[in-house]
Protein backbone atom coordinates (compact mmCIF):
# COMPACT_ATOMS: atom_id res chain seq x y z
CA UNK A 1 0.00 0.00 0.00
CA UNK A 2 1.23 3.47 -0.84
CA UNK A 3 -0.50 6.61 0.43
CA UNK A 4 -3.39 4.44 1.56
CA UNK A 5 -3.89 2.97 -1.92
CA UNK A 6 -3.61 -0.78 -2.44
CA UNK A 7 -1.17 -2.34 -4.90
CA UNK A 8 -1.59 -5.51 -6.95
CA UNK A 9 1.48 -7.28 -8.36
CA UNK A 10 0.99 -9.53 -11.38
CA UNK A 11 3.64 -12.07 -12.38
CA UNK A 12 2.90 -13.65 -15.77
CA UNK A 13 4.59 -17.04 -16.13
CA UNK A 14 3.53 -19.40 -18.89
CA UNK A 15 4.98 -22.84 -19.41
CA UNK A 16 5.90 -22.53 -23.05
CA UNK A 17 8.99 -20.79 -24.41
CA UNK A 18 10.56 -21.41 -27.80
CA UNK A 19 14.03 -19.86 -27.37
CA UNK A 20 14.62 -21.29 -23.90
CA UNK A 21 12.22 -24.16 -23.12
CA UNK A 22 10.66 -24.15 -19.62
CA UNK A 23 12.70 -21.07 -18.69
CA UNK A 24 10.37 -19.96 -15.87
CA UNK A 25 11.08 -23.15 -13.89
CA UNK A 26 14.77 -23.55 -14.72
CA UNK A 27 17.02 -23.38 -11.67
CA UNK A 28 18.98 -20.14 -11.57
CA UNK A 29 21.47 -19.98 -8.68
CA UNK A 30 19.53 -22.72 -6.89
CA UNK A 31 15.97 -21.40 -7.33
CA UNK A 32 13.41 -21.68 -10.12
CA UNK A 33 13.63 -18.50 -12.19
CA UNK A 34 10.09 -17.54 -11.21
CA UNK A 35 10.90 -17.59 -7.49
CA UNK A 36 13.40 -14.71 -7.69
CA UNK A 37 10.59 -12.41 -8.80
CA UNK A 38 8.15 -13.82 -6.24
CA UNK A 39 10.70 -13.12 -3.50
CA UNK A 40 11.29 -9.56 -4.72
CA UNK A 41 7.53 -8.90 -4.73
CA UNK A 42 7.04 -10.44 -1.27
CA UNK A 43 9.80 -8.26 0.18
CA UNK A 44 8.45 -5.02 -1.28
CA UNK A 45 6.88 -2.82 1.38
CA UNK A 46 4.26 -1.47 -1.02
CA UNK A 47 2.73 -4.58 -2.60
CA UNK A 48 -0.48 -5.87 -0.98
CA UNK A 49 -1.32 -8.85 -3.17
CA UNK A 50 0.72 -11.00 -5.55
CA UNK A 51 -0.89 -13.07 -8.30
CA UNK A 52 0.98 -15.44 -10.59
CA UNK A 53 -0.86 -16.02 -13.87
CA UNK A 54 -0.14 -19.35 -15.57
CA UNK A 55 -1.62 -22.22 -17.56
CA UNK A 56 1.11 -24.59 -16.38
CA UNK A 57 0.71 -27.12 -13.53
CA UNK A 58 4.36 -27.05 -12.44
CA UNK A 59 4.45 -23.25 -12.31
CA UNK A 60 1.11 -23.29 -10.46
CA UNK A 61 2.60 -25.57 -7.79
CA UNK A 62 5.85 -23.59 -7.46
CA UNK A 63 3.91 -20.37 -6.92
CA UNK A 64 1.65 -21.99 -4.32
CA UNK A 65 4.63 -23.48 -2.50
CA UNK A 66 6.11 -19.99 -2.29
CA UNK A 67 3.04 -18.51 -0.67
CA UNK A 68 1.41 -16.42 -3.41
CA UNK A 69 -1.95 -16.55 -5.15
CA UNK A 70 -2.24 -18.18 -8.55
CA UNK A 71 -4.81 -17.58 -11.27
CA UNK A 72 -5.11 -20.32 -13.87
CA UNK A 73 -5.25 -18.64 -17.25
CA UNK A 74 -6.94 -20.20 -20.30
CA UNK A 75 -4.65 -21.71 -22.92
CA UNK A 76 -5.65 -19.11 -25.48
CA UNK A 77 -3.91 -16.58 -23.21
CA UNK A 78 -0.71 -18.64 -23.14
CA UNK A 79 0.40 -18.66 -26.77
CA UNK A 80 3.44 -17.05 -28.39
CA UNK A 81 1.13 -14.39 -29.80
CA UNK A 82 -0.56 -13.48 -26.51
CA UNK A 83 0.00 -9.87 -25.49
CA UNK A 84 1.03 -9.34 -21.89
CA UNK A 85 -1.62 -6.66 -21.43
CA UNK A 86 -4.30 -9.27 -22.13
CA UNK A 87 -2.91 -11.44 -19.32
CA UNK A 88 -2.81 -8.46 -16.96
CA UNK A 89 -6.42 -7.56 -17.72
CA UNK A 90 -7.48 -11.18 -17.24
CA UNK A 91 -6.07 -11.10 -13.71
CA UNK A 92 -7.59 -7.73 -12.82
CA UNK A 93 -11.00 -8.81 -14.09
CA UNK A 94 -10.94 -12.19 -12.33
CA UNK A 95 -9.99 -11.28 -8.78
CA UNK A 96 -12.53 -10.06 -6.26
CA UNK A 97 -10.85 -6.90 -5.00
CA UNK A 98 -10.00 -3.80 -7.01
CA UNK A 99 -6.51 -2.36 -6.50
CA UNK A 100 -5.64 1.28 -7.13
CA UNK A 101 -2.26 0.45 -8.66
CA UNK A 102 -1.11 -2.54 -10.68
CA UNK A 103 2.56 -3.49 -11.06
CA UNK A 104 3.72 -5.99 -13.66
CA UNK A 105 6.81 -8.00 -12.66
CA UNK A 106 8.09 -10.33 -15.35
CA UNK A 107 9.97 -13.42 -14.09
CA UNK A 108 12.57 -12.98 -16.83
CA UNK A 109 14.13 -10.15 -14.77
CA UNK A 110 15.63 -12.12 -11.83
CA UNK A 111 18.20 -9.44 -10.95
CA UNK A 112 15.51 -6.89 -10.18
CA UNK A 113 15.43 -6.65 -6.37
CA UNK A 114 12.67 -5.63 -3.94
CA UNK A 115 14.28 -2.24 -3.38
CA UNK A 116 14.04 -1.45 -7.09
CA UNK A 117 10.28 -2.00 -6.85
CA UNK A 118 10.09 0.20 -3.76
CA UNK A 119 12.17 2.95 -5.37
CA UNK A 120 9.91 2.89 -8.43
CA UNK A 121 6.86 3.38 -6.21
CA UNK A 122 8.60 6.18 -4.33
CA UNK A 123 9.30 7.89 -7.65
CA UNK A 124 5.62 7.46 -8.53
CA UNK A 125 4.70 9.19 -5.26
CA UNK A 126 7.32 11.93 -5.64
CA UNK A 127 6.14 12.79 -9.16
CA UNK A 128 2.44 12.35 -8.46
CA UNK A 129 2.56 10.05 -11.46
CA UNK A 130 -0.04 7.70 -12.91
CA UNK A 131 2.63 5.35 -14.29
CA UNK A 132 6.31 4.48 -13.88
CA UNK A 133 8.27 2.15 -16.13
CA UNK A 134 11.83 0.93 -15.57
CA UNK A 135 14.58 1.65 -18.08
CA UNK A 136 18.35 1.30 -18.27
CA UNK A 137 21.07 2.98 -20.34
CA UNK A 138 21.77 1.58 -23.79
CA UNK A 139 24.97 -0.43 -23.99
CA UNK A 140 26.18 1.56 -27.02
CA UNK A 141 25.18 4.70 -28.96
CA UNK A 142 22.00 4.15 -30.96
CA UNK A 143 23.67 6.12 -33.75
CA UNK A 144 25.98 3.15 -34.35
CA UNK A 145 23.00 0.99 -35.38
CA UNK A 146 21.45 0.60 -38.80
CA UNK A 147 19.86 -1.99 -41.04
CA UNK A 148 21.87 -3.91 -43.65
CA UNK A 149 20.96 -4.59 -47.28
CA UNK A 150 20.97 -8.12 -48.68
CA UNK A 151 24.53 -7.76 -50.02
CA UNK A 152 25.76 -6.62 -46.55
CA UNK A 153 27.22 -3.40 -47.91
CA UNK A 154 28.18 -0.90 -45.22
CA UNK A 155 28.19 2.10 -47.53
CA UNK A 156 26.13 4.76 -45.73
CA UNK A 157 25.86 2.56 -42.63
CA UNK A 158 27.04 5.54 -40.57
CA UNK A 159 26.37 9.16 -41.39
CA UNK A 160 29.43 11.33 -42.00
CA UNK A 161 28.91 13.44 -38.89
CA UNK A 162 29.29 10.50 -36.50
CA UNK A 163 31.98 8.34 -38.14
CA UNK A 164 34.81 9.68 -36.00
CA UNK A 165 32.91 10.31 -32.79
CA UNK A 166 33.75 8.43 -29.60
CA UNK A 167 31.01 6.67 -27.62
CA UNK A 168 31.30 9.26 -24.82
CA UNK A 169 30.55 12.04 -27.32
CA UNK A 170 26.95 10.88 -27.73
CA UNK A 171 24.04 11.64 -25.39
CA UNK A 172 22.85 8.77 -23.20
CA UNK A 173 19.91 6.84 -24.63
CA UNK A 174 17.71 4.59 -22.52
CA UNK A 175 15.74 1.43 -23.30
CA UNK A 176 12.91 -0.39 -21.60
CA UNK A 177 14.42 -3.19 -19.51
CA UNK A 178 11.24 -5.18 -18.82
CA UNK A 179 11.71 -5.27 -15.04
CA UNK A 180 8.99 -2.99 -13.60
CA UNK A 181 5.75 -1.58 -15.01
CA UNK A 182 3.47 0.37 -12.67
CA UNK A 183 0.22 2.10 -13.58
CA UNK A 184 -2.94 3.39 -12.00
CA UNK A 185 -5.30 0.47 -12.65
CA UNK A 186 -8.17 2.60 -13.90
CA UNK A 187 -6.03 4.25 -16.58
CA UNK A 188 -4.32 0.97 -17.44
CA UNK A 189 -7.69 -0.59 -18.27
CA UNK A 190 -8.88 2.49 -20.11
CA UNK A 191 -5.77 2.89 -22.31
CA UNK A 192 -5.00 -0.82 -22.60
CA UNK A 193 -1.32 -0.31 -21.79
CA UNK A 194 1.10 0.55 -19.00
CA UNK A 195 2.61 3.11 -21.37
CA UNK A 196 0.10 5.84 -20.57
CA UNK A 197 -0.24 8.89 -22.78
CA UNK A 198 0.52 11.34 -19.96
CA UNK A 199 1.86 11.67 -16.40
CA UNK A 200 4.30 8.79 -16.88
CA UNK A 201 7.94 8.70 -15.73
CA UNK A 202 11.03 6.53 -16.06
CA UNK A 203 12.69 4.71 -13.19
CA UNK A 204 16.35 4.26 -14.15
CA UNK A 205 18.05 0.99 -13.24
CA UNK A 206 21.65 0.01 -13.88
CA UNK A 207 22.51 -2.49 -16.61
CA UNK A 208 23.65 -5.15 -14.14
CA UNK A 209 20.18 -5.46 -12.65
CA UNK A 210 18.45 -5.14 -16.01
CA UNK A 211 19.25 -8.51 -17.60
CA UNK A 212 16.11 -9.77 -19.36
CA UNK A 213 16.24 -13.51 -20.05
CA UNK A 214 15.20 -14.49 -23.55
CA UNK A 215 17.66 -17.23 -24.49
CA UNK A 216 20.33 -19.49 -23.00
CA UNK A 217 23.07 -16.87 -23.20
CA UNK A 218 20.93 -14.42 -21.22
CA UNK A 219 20.23 -17.16 -18.67
CA UNK A 220 23.91 -17.99 -18.20
CA UNK A 221 24.81 -14.32 -17.86
CA UNK A 222 22.04 -13.73 -15.32
CA UNK A 223 23.14 -16.76 -13.32
CA UNK A 224 26.74 -15.54 -13.31
CA UNK A 225 25.66 -12.13 -12.02
CA UNK A 226 23.25 -13.59 -9.46
CA UNK A 227 25.93 -15.93 -8.06
CA UNK A 228 28.34 -12.99 -7.90
CA UNK A 229 25.72 -10.95 -6.09
CA UNK A 230 25.00 -13.76 -3.61
CA UNK A 231 28.72 -14.26 -2.99
CA UNK A 232 29.15 -10.58 -2.12
CA UNK A 233 26.14 -10.65 0.21
CA UNK A 234 27.51 -13.67 2.08
CA UNK A 235 30.86 -12.08 2.87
Amino acid sequence: MIDGKKVLAIIPARGGSKRLPRKNVLLLAGKPLLVWTIDAAKNSKYIDKIVVSTEDAEIFNIAKENGVDVLKRPYWLATDETETISVVKHVIENIEEFFYYTVLLQPTSPLREYYHIDEAFELLKEKGADAVISVCPLEYPIQWCNILPEDLSMVNFLSEDIKNKRSQDFPIYYRLNGAIYIAKTERLLMENTFFLESNIYAYIMNRENSVDIDDLLDFKFAEFLKNLQLSKNNK
